[in-house]
């Protein structure tokens, strides 16, 4: 079991120049074809989560998010932390600060869910509470499912 479980306490906020890097390498994957991914939301008992499954070999890159979430990953991937490409494998949840735009490249299929307390009654007022580039977001541009409870 112990090997399952990825090492990686903490996902830090990310310097200027490291975000620059990764909205460069966006750029350059924004002219690639792209792969359709769906985003998996769900709003219960004041949390919004948001799953992903990058298919193996896709590499994605997010929204600069403006607050501290968790980072569920279950898979095989190379993300970028703290400004280094950092291999994960197996299942991690990973406290994860405010100030961050993430590359993330699956070496298998890799599933992530990222989650925050919120006030928010809609997918979309969870996606402005989390960062002011909705636009970025997969979710504006490929197949959603949605779950809210009322809770």
């Amino acid at each position: 079991m112990r090997d399952l479980i990825a090492t990686r306490p903490v996902i830090p906020a990310m310097s200027t120049k490291a975000i620059r890097a990764v909205r460069a390498l966006e750029a350059r994957v924004l002219a690639l074809p792209q792969v359709q991914i769906e985003t998996r939301h769900v709003l219960h008992a004041g949390m919004y989560a948001r799953t992903i499954c990058i298919p193996a070999g896709v590499l994605v890159t997010g929204a600069l998010i403006k607050i501290p979430t968790l980072l569920i990953m279950s898979g095989h991937a190379t993300v970028l932390i703290g400004g280094e490409d950092v291999e994960l494998t197996g299942y991690a949840v990973i406290p994860a600060s405010a100030g961050r735009k993430q590359a993330v490249y699956a070496h298998a299929d890799t599933l992530l869910t990222m989650l925050f307390p919120t006030g928010a009654r809609t997918v979309e007022e969870a996606e402005q509470e989390f960062t002011d580039e909705p636009d970025r977001l997969r979710s504006r541009h490929a197949p959603n499912h949605v779950t809210t409870t009322g809770e």
